[in-house]
C-alpha cells in the first residue's frame, strides 16, 4: 500500500499507481456539516497548545480540499490532565446518514501496517532468529528468481512480462526489504491494477502477488516503495516462526498493548465495529462507497484495521523503546533518502519508519497509509513523545490537498511551539 497517492509535482500519479482516481471533490465542501461536537472545540478551561491551529488545518481538508471527513487525535505524555489527549474533527463519517466524523472510529490503516510488520521482524532480529543482512534465499529458496522462466499467470491476463529480469533472492537482504532498497517492483504497478475496482472482492495469496511482481520490469533508482517487500517479509516471518505474520503481530503487539480496535480483516471485506465509511471516485467521475474491500491483496503490507487511538498507542510504545531493544530501534531509525514523488518532500525512510522534518524544528517519526477504497491514515510521534494520528475517508487527489493533510500533522505537533516562538 502507498504512503503518498496524490498527484506529484510533475503532475503524474504516484504511490499506489492507479488506485486513486484523479477527480476534484470540491463540490463536497458545500455539503459536509460542521465539526463534530464530540471531537471539536476547546476543552473546558480553554484551548490546549496548538489546538486552534490544528482545528483550522483539519477544516481546510473538508472546506477547501473536498475531503468528506477528517479527524486527528493528539496525545502528549508530557502534559497532565485534559490536554494530555485531545481531538479535532470536521465533516462527515457517513455521507448517507450524515453522521459526523470522529477520531474514535476505526478505519483501514493501509501502509501503517508496515510499521507493525517491521517491528515484528526487528523483534526476531533481537531474538537472533533473523539477521538484517541475511539474504532472502537462505530462508525462502527459489522464491525470488527472474532467470527467464515463463510461468502461467493464472489470472487470464497473459501479459508476459518480466522473463529474464534477473531478480535474485541471494542478493536481497532482510534490511533491503524493510527499507525498500531491494530493487523489487511493486505488484500494484501491474496493468490489471489500473482498473482496481474489478479486483475489489477477490482473494489473493502472498506468493501469487510476489510472482506477479517478478514479471514486471525493475524499478528505476536505488529506493522504490513496494508492498512486495513486505509480503516477502511476511513469508519470512512464517518460515522462521511457524506462524503467520498476522498471528505474531496479534500475539506480540495487538493483545499486549490492548489495541481493541486493531485487527486483521482476513477475507472479510467489511469493517467490523464503529467505523467511518470511505469513498473514491471511479473512472466516470462518480463518487463510490469503497468501505467494503477484500484486503488480502495487501496482507502484511497494508491490511490492518485500526483507530487513531490504537495507532498512537502502538507508535508511542515502539518509539518510546517499549517494544524493541535500543539497538534494534536504532536500526529502524537509520534512514535513506526517499523519492519525494513516492512519499513527500523532506521524507526519509528507515526500516518501516518514515522521518519528516517539523516546521518548528526536530523530526517526527511514523508512517502513512492509503487504501483504494478511500481511507487515508497517518501516525506520527514528535520530539518529546507527542503523537498525532490523522484519519481521512477520501484520499487527497492533488499535491496541495496532500500537503494540507501533512500540515495537520505539523500543526498538531508544532502548534504551541509556533505560538511560543511568535510571542517571544
Amino acid at each position: 500500500m502507498s504512503t503518498f497517492s496524490a498527484a506529484s509535482r510533475s503532475g503524474r500519479r504516484v504511490g499506489l499507481p492507479a488506485l486513486v482516481t484523479a477527480s476534484v471533490l470540491a463540490a463536497l465542501a458545500t455539503t459536509v456539516p460542521a465539526a463534530s461536537a464530540r471531537d471539536a472545540g476547546p476543552p473546558v478551561g480553554g484551548e490546549c497548545g496548538g489546538q486552534e491551529q490544528t482545528r483550522r488545518a483539519v477544516r481546510l481538508l473538508t472546506e477547501r480540499d473536498g475531503i468528506p471527513g477528517a479527524a486527528v487525535l493528539v496525545t502528549d505524555p508530557a502534559t497532565d490532565g485534559r490536554c494530555g489527549r485531545w481531538t479535532e474533527a470536521a465533516g462527515t463519517a457517513d455521507l448517507r446518514t450524515g453522521r459526523p466524523m470522529t477520531s474514535a472510529d476505526r478505519l483501514r490503516a493501509g501502509s501503517v501496517t508496515k510499521t507493525f510488520t517491521a517491528a515484528l521482524v526487528l523483534q526476531l532480529v533481537a531474538e537472533r532468529r533473523l539477521s538484517l543482512d541475511e539474504p532472502v534465499e537462505r530462508r525462502l529458496p527459489g522464491l525470488i528468481q527472474g532467470h527467464g522462466h515463463a510461468h502461467a499467470h493464472g489470472h487470464g491476463h497473459g501479459y508476459g512480462y518480466g522473463y529474464g529480469y534477473g531478480y535474485d533472492g541471494g542478493r536481497i537482504t532482510v534490511r533491503q526489504l524493510l527499507q525498500h532498497t531491494s530493487g523489487l517492483p511493486d505488484y500494484l504497478e501491474a496493468p490489471e491494477w489500473e482498473d482496481y475496482e474489478q479486483l475489489r472482492y477477490r482473494r489473493f495469496e502472498p506468493r501469487e502477488l510476489v510472482r506477479r511482481a517478478l514479471e514486471l520490469p525493475p524499478p528505476q533508482g536505488a529506493w522504490h516503495y513496494a508492498t512486495t517487500n513486505y509480503l516477502v517479509l511476511g513469508l519470512l516471518v512464517r518460515e522462521v516462526t511457524g506462524r503467520s505474520p498476522e498471528a505474531e503481530i496479534d500475539r506480540r503487539f495487538i493483545k499486549p498493548l490492548g489495541l481493541h480496535d486493531t485487527y486483521w480483516p482476513g477475507d472479510n471485506p467489511r469493517v467490523q465495529g464503529p467505523h467511518s465509511r470511505s469513498y473514491f471516485v471511479d473512472g466516470d467521475g462518480r463518487r463510490i462507497d469503497g468501505t467494503d474491500w477484500n484486503m488480502t491483496f495487501a496482507g502484511a503490507g497494508g491490511a490492518l484495521v485500526s483507530s487513531p487511538g490504537d495507532l498512537t498507542r502502538f507508535a508511542g510504545a515502539l518509539l518510546g523503546g517499549r517494544l524493541l531493544p535500543a539497538a534494534q530501534l536504532a536500526e529502524m531509525r537509520r534512514t535513506v533518502e526517499a523519492d519525494p514523488d513516492r512519499v513527500w518532500p523532506g521524507a526519509r525512510y528507515g526500516l518501516g519508519l518514515i522521518s519528516t522534518p517539523l516546521s518548528c524544528g526536530g523530526t517526527w517519526w511514523g508512517h502513512a497509509g492509503t487504501v483504494p477504497g478511500g481511507h487515508r491514515a497517518l501516525v506520527a510521534v514528535g520530539p518529546g513523545g507527542r503523537s498525532a494520528a490523522v484519519a481521512l475517508n477520501t484520499v487527497p487527489d492533488s499535491l496541495p490537498a496532500e500537503l494540507d493533510f501533512l500540515d495537520v500533522v505539523d500543526k498538531s505537533l508544532c502548534g504551541d511551539r509556533h505560538s511560543e516562538r511568535n510571542s517571544a
